[in-house]
């Protein structure tokens, strides 16, 4: 699929404080608003579609929207696109019959979305992508510096290996977060000159799926060190593969989910970092931003939210 480029390529850290500021101020002075009783129009509705709900990722982000959006009396419509880019066009049309004010677009495919981003605006709905960016006249963006997440993770394991070995990359699905976290954990790798990436392959970020292809990795690649997964449902498979070698292989991730949390935490683990994201901050600053904007903010572009290096060290207590 094609995918625009991602917007969170390395950028001033500063600027990025700032954006992040503002957008948690905005949230904190709309909401508040919008709980006084004075207000006698109608709940505002918003709708969301997810690119999948079949992760805990996606699903502790949809916890929190309901959450966000009860604290002042908006009703949510949620969809499920199944990765499904057809299907995710067609919710959202439906959620313009049902006359949403707010759409959040976690877009399965960023490019494939952009009719329906039109649609929306064209009907005067406020559009916020989340997670991943839409192609089209978003009002704003808000998602994780997933450049940032597989670089730190990258380097991270390059450090645990030694500095020197080979290592594969258990790639994803095709879409910018994905992209900009191979992208990341590459940069990181090139300053390790004695690193050598030998095997990246798709796991599809499925459990299973990467299970093979883990195994399929190791078996063709015996002196393999370390093993970089661009998230942690797909991590868990790689780990299953790791453990069934035998071999003393390192294991790197992204998101912060809680089964690899658990799985970081435990003796001599293969598995030692994952860069956790805020998937509950993602939703609510974006909800904020939509806000804002529906009631005549200026508001930025894009919101890069913050990651966080997880390893055996500072798991214990750590959750979404």
């Amino acid at each position: 699929m094609t995918q625009t480029t991602s917007t969170f390529a390395p950028r001033n850290t500063r600027l990025a404080q700032v954006r992040t500021a503002l957008a948690l101020a905005a949230s904190a002075f709309v909401l508040s608003l919008a709980a006084m009783p004075a207000a006698q129009a109608a709940p505002l509705k918003i709708g969301m579609t997810f690119q999948e709900l079949n992760n805990p990722y996606f699903v502790t982000m949809q916890q929190a929207l309901n959450e966000a959006a009860a604290t002042i009396g908006a009703t949510v419509v949620v969809t499920d696109a199944h990765h499904d880019v057809s299907k995710q066009v067609s919710d959202v049309e439906d959620m313009l019959q049902k006359k949403i004010d707010i759409l959040l677009v976690n877009p399965t495919d960023s490019t494939g979305i952009q009719s329906a981003v039109t649609a929306a605006k064209k009907a005067g709905v406020v559009v916020v992508a989340v997670d991943a960016n839409a192609n089209g006249p978003v009002d704003s963006f808000v998602g994780s510096k997933n450049f940032d997440a597989g670089q730190m993770s990258c380097e991270y394991l390059a450090k645990a290996i030694g500095g020197s070995g080979e290592v594969a990359i258990l790639d994803g699905i095709p879409v910018v977060p994905i992209l900009e976290r191979v992208r990341g954990c590459k940069a990181a790798l090139a300053k390790f000159p004695n690193v050598k990436i030998v095997d990246t392959q798709n796991g599809k970020q499925e459990r299973a799926t990467a299970l093979t292809v883990t195994e399929n990795m190791i078996q063709a690649h015996p002196n393999v060190k370390g093993v970089f997964s661009v998230n942690d449902g797909g991590s868990m498979g790689a780990l299953s593969a790791i453990e069934s070698s035998g071999k003393d292989i390192k294991l790197t991730s992204v998101d912060g989910a809680p089964e690899a949390i658990a799985a970081i935490q435990k003796p001599n683990s293969k598995f030692i970092e994952t860069s956790a994201q805020f998937p509950r901050d993602q939703v609510r600053i974006a909800i904020g931003i939509a806000l804002a904007k529906k009631w005549g903010a200026n508001v930025p572009k894009a919101i890069p939210v913050d990651v966080k290096l997880i390893d055996k060290d500072n798991a214990k207590g750590f959750s979404w």
